[in-house]
């Protein structure tokens, strides 16, 4: 199982005008139509990442250390390195996004405990099946972090910004073979792309795992 930091489908600025293409680059910073067509959708995006957040709130919240180191069997990887997987992506994806260094430290190493210091999206369903979280409060308390760091950039980001490339064309190898990569427009990858499959959709993708794997060790899903 290949690990990529999207997942469904991404949303994008594309407008369709007779035969014309509204692009990224016309709707950034310098027009105020630009800003009014940004808004509403940096006000969807606030608001999905907030209600994606808390599923994962309730589903730490309703598992024991147990439920989430759980081995069903060979191949199937445990629900604790989807939810270290999924936190150390947007972790470390936020950094490409912001240029803000990345919460997780050989610190916090220390104090959560992972049995494989790595989120793994470059390593084996063969390896990561052996992925267990040690201190599960503490696990927890690095979520939070993670995501509140999330909601307060949205929460202050100008609508503008959304369009700008943090990655151009020609991609790296890492970049060319993600999700990201398929959804990137004639530009590269802008930041609405990224804040999409990299983690609103890449959290969603993550949660439907866990929603399964919870149903392997007794519990229910998190929505009806």
């Amino acid at each position: 199982m290949s690990i990529d930091m999207g997942s469904d489908s991404c949303l994008g600025f594309a407008e369709h005008q007779g035969d014309a293409v509204m692009t990224q680059d016309m709707m950034e910073v310098d027009s105020g139509a630009g800003h009014h067509q940004a808004a509403p959708i940096l006000d969807s995006l606030q608001r999905r990442m907030r209600a994606m957040h808390s599923l994962y709130h309730d589903a730490v919240a309703t598992m024991t250390i147990d439920h989430v180191n759980h081995f069903e069997r060979e191949g199937v990887v445990p629900i604790a390195f989807c939810l270290f997987h999924i936190t150390n992506m947007i972790d470390a994806s936020f950094m490409l996004m912001t240029g803000t260094p990345p919460i997780w430290n050989d610190e916090w190493q220390a104090r959560v405990g992972m049995t494989i210091n790595d989120h793994g999206k470059h390593r084996s369903v063969d390896e990561m099946v052996y992925q267990r979280i040690g201190d599960y409060d503490a696990f927890q308390e690095y979520m939070g972090a993670v995501f509140a760091r999330t909601e307060a950039w949205l929460a202050t980001l100008d609508p503008n910004e959304l369009g700008r490339i943090v990655i151009s064309r020609p991609f790296p190898p890492q970049i060319a073979s993600t999700y990201s990569a398929r959804v990137a427009g004639p530009e590269g990858i802008t930041l609405l792309d990224a804040a999409e499959c990299w983690i609103y959709q890449h959290g969603l993708r993550h949660m439907g795992e866990i929603e399964l794997a919870r149903g392997l060790v007794g519990l229910q899903g998190m929505t009806s």
